[in-house]
């Protein structure tokens, strides 16, 4: 499933970032930046200003995975958030995430406008759908308003959705996520820092020169920042720190006026809309209904729930596209940036931006620069010493030993169902996917297109049964948000390795 912004790049985004680059084997950089998103782009340009040679390798084309299936709203009104992290953390913590939202926000709007792309200004609301829901608006409202945003409460809202109120922040604004990444790659490219599509990074070895080893040969580096949504190394173990979330979007034309403004629910299910203007005509696009990566029976019925939700408050709305995006929840619900442990110092990472990384990601990108430039990071960044100082509070060992206690669960649910069905004789029907037992090992077969494949049904990051996922096609795994392609190419995720192409034993 294509979004639609990265259906509309193809002449921009990807036509810039299409050119590449000369192979990098045997290359030496000051830093190497693994992965082409919103943080990965701006972490190589702010490195590239401060006169660093930087290289950067994504293993698709940038934007690919979530900054181009994001709704790219840059709001520091975020739902629920802020009353959520301030149920358990203090009030300074609190501040401390707006205030580096708010520089990442600043940042990228600044960059927008100096690199002419388009933005359009918006009041985000965050909305309560049910009168039980309004207390949660005045968490939200407290908690903005202690860590010094202007925020307004709102009886109502004047939109055609059911809503029992909102709270409101006005000059927040949105963007096209690709038309963002086209200006960062074109930015990269004047400044001569090598893009490597197509490359993936397989492992980093930490030393006074780091080694990174590639699909495509090693490269050399004295630091390695690693932007790719959940560190693929285990060092610290952060795929366990975070909760890998699946959420979608659907995009549709609709008759008459659209509602202006971003919103947001703050009950479940969760919906998202904001509008876009595609060729001069606005498109109305609504988001939600997330889940645990790899633990709902059919993320396509997710779909087709949104499509009637907005055609019941839209009549006459027709769907014009519909995706999905992988984001990282970190159960202390607060993002990890900075150093990887076991890292020997020169490895940085940032992960946990729990669907916000349209601020988070930039702000990340100013934390890391400043401390690869040696900058006095307390002074310039102040927010950073608050976050880089927290500690872990009962209610995030809660929350992390209950994922911990549902990943146990989905292990041995996995490998029961697995072993114990016997794969069928049968091909599955187009479009279908199934895991069973085959020579005593779990099996995955789907057809897409025509073609059967049957995979080995073991994720090789920590040995979970993949799932089928009936919307985009794929083999995803409940256990940490590991995903593949049907034919067994790794999508996304912790693991370094695809699913292992399944060989019958001769009879």
């Amino acid at each position: 499933m294509k979004s639609l912004w990265v259906e509309g790049s193809v002449g921009s985004a990807r036509g810039s970032a299409a050119k590449g680059a000369a192979g990098p084997d045997g290359r030496r950089f000051d830093v190497v930046v693994i992965g082409a998103g919103i943080t990965g782009l701006c972490t190589a340009v702010m490195l590239a200003r401060a006169g660093r040679k930087v290289a950067v390798v994504e293993a698709r084309t940038p934007g690919a995975v979530t900054t181009g299936h994001s709704t790219a709203k840059v709001s520091l009104l975020q739902g629920n958030r802020l009353g959520t992290i301030a149920k358990h953390h203090p009030t300074s913590l609190v501040r401390a995430y707006v205030d580096s939202n708010r520089d990442g926000q600043d940042w990228l709007l600044e960059f927008c406008r100096a690199s002419r792309v388009p933005v359009e200004h918006r009041t985000a609301y965050s909305f309560a759908t049910t009168a039980k829901a309004t207390r949660v608006l005045d968490a939200e409202l407290a908690a903005g308003r202690s860590a010094g945003l202007p925020l307004e409460r709102l009886s109502s809202l004047d939109v055609p959705f059911a809503n029992a109120g909102a709270v409101a922040l006005a000059e927040q604004f949105q963007v096209n996520p690709m038309e963002v990444v086209a200006a960062l790659v074109a930015e990269l490219r004047r400044r001569r820092i090598p893009l490597y599509q197509g490359v993936t990074v397989t492992d980093v070895h930490s030393a006074e020169i780091c080694m990174v080893e590639t699909s495509a040969g090693r490269i050399g580096a004295h630091v390695v920042v690693l932007a790719t949504g959940v560190p693929f190394l285990d060092r610290g173990l952060y795929f366990a720190k975070v909760a890998a979330q699946r959420s979608y979007c659907v995009a549709f034309d609709v008759p008459g006026e659209l509602p202006t403004g971003m919103f947001l629910s703050v009950d479940e299910p969760t919906r998202s809309i904001r509008t876009a203007s595609v060729k001069g005509r606005p498109v109305l696009i609504v988001g939600g209904n997330g889940h645990p990566v790899g633990r709902h029976p059919s993320p396509r019925a997710l779909i087709d729930d949104l499509e009637a939700w907005t055609t019941r408050y839209f009549p006459g709305a027709v769907r014009t596209h519909a995706w999905s995006a992988q984001d990282y929840s970190s159960h202390n619900e607060i993002p990890f940036v900075g150093k990887l442990p076991r890292g020997g110092g020169r490895i940085y990472f940032a992960t946990g931006f729990s669907k916000w990384g349209m601020t988070n990601g930039p702000a990340a990108a100013l934390r890391i620069t400043a401390e690869i430039t040696g900058q006095d990071v307390a002074e310039t960044l102040p927010w950073a010493r608050v976050i880089g100082r927290r500690i872990t509070m009962p209610a995030d060992i809660a929350s992390g030993a209950l994922e911990g206690a549902a990943v146990a669960a989905q292990v041995v649910r996995g490998w029961a169902g697995g072993e114990l069905a016997q794969v069928p004789e049968d091909p599955p029907v187009e479009g279908r996917g199934v895991v069973g037992r085959s020579d005593g090992t779990p099996v995955a077969v789907s057809t897409v297109k025509g073609e059967t494949c049957a995979l080995s049904a073991v994720c090789p990051h920590l040995g979970g049964i993949v799932r089928w996922n009936d919307a985009e096609k794929s083999w995803d795994c409940p256990l940490h948000g590991s995903r593949f392609a049907a034919t067994g190419e790794r999508l996304e995720g912790p693991a370094t390795a695809g699913l292992a192409k399944h060989v019958p034993t001769p009879r």
